[in-house]
């Protein structure tokens, strides 16, 4: 048997080839050598791929069309080491592709390929494996998947890797990976940070980079920036800050520097340490822009906190930022801007920015053609002149209150909304206010008030209320059209928007021509509708329909049947009746445009003799002129005939006067037409107030000017009526038979000589306004109506404290003069049936 086997071993193996050198020039050939068995020549397939792939990207997408991904994807976890590391070069180089990473993430290549960061791989695999991960990292899907294939941690690691291009690709791979917050998170309990310091000493300006970007990315993470201090990262900034050789590194060192700035331990830490002088000199010294606008951020990111700006205040940092305002660039000055209205939350910070003239340069970026400059300069007027007015008095004095005005018309959303709070900080002061009226600020804010913009529209509406102060503020917006868009804002879904409304609503209220033009555009409706919903109730809406009822008495009494004592009547008040729930009280002027009817009639207060004269006056003088006009023609016309002209001559003048009598009557005409409508004049009312006034006013108790009065008002309107006979009383009657002689369903108060309680109830309280009697009025149901009177008892009680007012009715009807305390029977029974 040991014979045969010797035997075996002599005969030479006859199905082996010798060793056999392959050349190919055709890719095709080379991909498809990744399927061979054998590992020499798996090796050298996949470096001359590596080769042919760093050419361009025109061979890596010919490549992805061979099938070379596939095949390379499975060969960077083969046993050979060679194999392994050339198969992992290949794919590093592809991976730059779009097409090859597509495929890559397809064939889930992430577990393969961090296996290849452990310390047992060759440093070549590492270069090109994180290289591949750079690619990869790109893309957010990949950095999920790196993420949750826990491939932080030996990137990290490989920060300390002592070839530079492994720490590259990895700090550039981390720095993709960290724009995510999870990564973020993950780099501080992973102790990342270290090892990133570490990389600011490399001499590699490309390494420093990205370290430092890749700070700035995990440092916007609070807790990470406390990491940061306590690994004394702000020391190794500043003394990069502090070495000119890393000018260049500046500019993102002092973006990690300012999310630190966020916390005040941060901020304290740098004072301490003499940190913010260095920024300061950043922003004074003529360095870059870049360099400045980030020093310009690390200041105004820890001007965020109340104590850091003391600390900043102190160091004279509004001196900094005021001669930034000089560099002639658009992003210096937008940061600085923005700085300077975080830093103008201290107030002393406000003043100094005045004594140090920075007001004027900022009104002139107001003029910029940057939308972001105006912008940023509009919102550091609108923080320095907050509860500031000598600082709004500052921006006047550089005439910004014309380009604030301007501002409103602003294609920039935020421009105008900045632009409208600066004038609405500087309506506070009366002077400020008229020129910022003369310049027509009202009504450049009528297409504000039409925003989309939630900021512009709160903005607005605190301007308009700011301004319509003024009566001139306030006819601008009505004659501009600006109450109808001011009253649609009330049904604002932002509570901010809704309640700066209801504020200028209030306002615009106070004069009664606005209040009534408001409440033709259902401005009452709306604020009831609100003031119902406890959602959307508010003090400020409460406040505005207050105001809108007390600047409408009519409206007022109509639809809450009560005017107090401080409700004073004037001419054109009237009585319209009880308004249902919802329903709209109709003004004067639509009433009197209605048929007579059946209905009650409209009771209507006016006595202007005066204008009724002026009136008068105007149109026989618009009747002399007329008459003289004709007289003139005729004159012509004679004087054309006497003169003998030509027929055809003649027709043709006269066709010309004709034309021209036709023009001036339709002007005429369009001028009547043109004439507010005003309620007729109520002679005998006006005859009323002379009497009740010399009746009333020589007498100094105020007890028996009640009683005087009340006398006066029954005397007028019938007489006093026993309760037995008061269904004989026919004021119905009387008063239809006004309603035809005037064939209107509007009655002058004066005019009724026969009237019930509420009649008389209403001509008391409205000759009480006149003469200075305080009373009030209130409306009752069936007809009722009765005022009431606050009248001191004649001497003080046996205590010695002297009493309280006791509120009295004053009966008008059954027995004239007499006043009933309102909490006794008498009293409630004059009230009700």
């Amino acid at each position: 048997m040991g014979k045969k086997v010797k035997k075996e071993t002599e005969v030479p193996a006859k199905d082996v080839f010798d060793p056999l050198p392959i050349e190919s020039k055709k890719p095709a050939t080379v991909v498809l050598m990744l399927s061979s068995p054998e590992e020499d020549i798996l090796a050298k397939a996949c470096e001359a791929i590596y080769k042919y792939a760093e050419k361009g990207d025109d061979n890596k997408s010919t490549l992805v069309g061979l099938g070379a991904v596939e095949p390379l994807s499975q060969l960077i976890s083969h046993q050979d080491q060679l194999v392994r590391r050339n198969a992992v070069m290949a794919l590093g180089v592809m991976a730059t592709n779009s097409d090859v990473k597509r495929l890559l993430v397809k064939l889930d290549i992430f577990p393969s390929i961090i296996l290849k960061l452990s310390p047992e791989e060759d440093v070549v695999v590492h270069e090109f494996a994180t290289l591949c991960l750079v690619s990869l990292s790109i893309e957010f899907t990949s950095k999920v998947k790196i993420f949750e294939s826990d491939g932080l941690d030996p990137l990290i690691k490989l920060l300390s890797s002592p070839d530079p291009d492994v720490k590259k690709n990895s700090v550039e791979c981390i720095y993709n990976l960290v724009q995510d917050l999870p990564s973020r998170m993950a780099v501080r309990e992973l102790n990342g940070i270290p090892p990133l310091l570490e990389l600011l000493r490399s001499e590699f300006p490309v390494i420093q980079q990205l370290a430092l970007r890749t700070l700035e990315s995990i440092t916007t993470e609070a807790g990470t920036r406390v990491a940061f201090r306590e690994e004394q990262g702000l020391d190794r900034l500043l003394e990069l800050l502090a070495n000119q050789e890393f000018s260049d590194l500046h500019m993102e060192a002092l973006q990690v520097i300012s999310n630190c700035l966020q916390d005040s331990e941060a901020t304290l830490l740098i004072h301490e340490t003499g940190g913010l002088e260095k920024l300061l000199q950043f922003i004074v010294t003529p360095v870059s822009p870049e360099v400045q606008m980030n020093a310009a951020t690390a200041i105004s990111r820890a001007a965020q906190n109340s104590e850091n700006r003391k600390i900043l205040h102190e160091h004279d940092v509004e001196k900094a930022l005021v001669s930034l305002l000089a560099v002639d660039h658009d992003g210096v000055r937008i940061t600085t801007c923005r700085t300077v209205a975080v830093m103008s939350e201290n107030l002393a910070c406000r003043d100094t920015f005045r004594h140090l003239e920075g007001i004027r340069p900022i009104v002139l970026l107001l003029s910029s053609e940057s939308e972001e400059v105006r912008e940023a300069a509009a919102l550091a007027l609108s923080c320095l002149t907050n509860g500031n007015q000598l600082n709004a008095y500052a921006v006047y004095e550089a005439e910004g209150d014309k380009l604030l005005v301007q501002q409103l018309q602003d294609r920039c959303q935020g421009v105008v909304a900045h632009a409208a709070a600066v004038l609405a900080n500087m309506a506070a002061q009366e002077t400020l206010r008229c020129s910022a009226l003369a310049h027509g600020a009202m009504r450049a804010l009528v297409e504000p008030l039409q925003a989309a913009d939630a900021r512009v529209l709160a903005s607005a509406a605190l301007a308009v209320a700011a301004l319509a102060c003024d009566a001139d503020g306030r006819a601008d917006l009505r004659d501009a059209g600006g109450l109808a868009p001011l009253i649609k804002l009330l049904s604002s879904n932002s509570a901010e928007v809704r309640s700066n409304a209801c504020w200028a609503v209030r306002i615009c209220a106070s004069d009664e021509p606005t209040a009534i033009e408001m409440c033709r555009l259902e401005a009452l409706e709306t604020l009831q509708e609100i003031n119902s919903s406890p959602n959307r109730r508010s003090k400020f809406s409460e406040a505005a329909l207050q105001r809108l009822l007390d600047s409408n008495l009519s409206v007022k009494y109509s639809l809450t049947g009560h005017l107090s004592s401080t409700n004073i009547t004037v001419d054109g008040f009237y009585d319209p009746g009880k308004a249902r729930a919802g329903q709209r009280v109709l003004t004067l002027e639509e009433l009197s445009k209605q048929e007579v009817n059946q209905h009650r009639p409209v009771i209507a207060v006016n006595g202007k003799p005066e204008q009724l004269i002026s009136v008068e006056l105007t149109d026989d003088k618009q009747q002399d002129g007329l008459v003289s006009t004709r007289s003139s023609s005729v004159l012509s016309k004679s004087s054309t005939k006497t003169l003998n002209r030509a027929k055809s001559r003649a027709r043709k003048e006269d066709e010309k006067q004709k034309d021209e009598e036709d023009g001036r009557a339709e002007a005429e005409a369009a001028a009547a037409a043109e004439k507010p409508w005003a309620p007729p004049c109520d002679a005998e009312f006006q005859d009323l107030v002379t009497e009740a006034a010399k009746a009333v006013l020589p007498l100094q108790d105020e007890r028996e000017q009640c009683v005087v009065l009340a006398k006066l008002v029954s005397d007028t309107m019938g007489g006093a009526v026993d309760r037995e006979k008061l269904h004989h009383f026919m004021w119905e009657l009387h008063l239809s038979e006004l309603k035809l002689e005037l064939q209107s369903n509007i009655i002058p108060i004066g005019k009724i000589k026969k009237g019930t309680f509420y009649h008389r109830a209403l001509l008391f309280k409205v000759l009480a306004d006149r003469i200075g009697v305080s009373c009030s009025l209130v409306r009752g149901d069936y007809n009722r109506a009765w005022n009431e009177v606050r009248l001191m008892e004649d001497s003080p009680k046996a205590s010695g404290r002297y009493p309280r007012p006791q509120t009295y009715v004053v009966d008008l009807m059954h027995t004239p003069g007499n006043l009933l305390r309102s909490d006794l029977p008498a009293a409630i029974q004059y009230q009700t049936i």
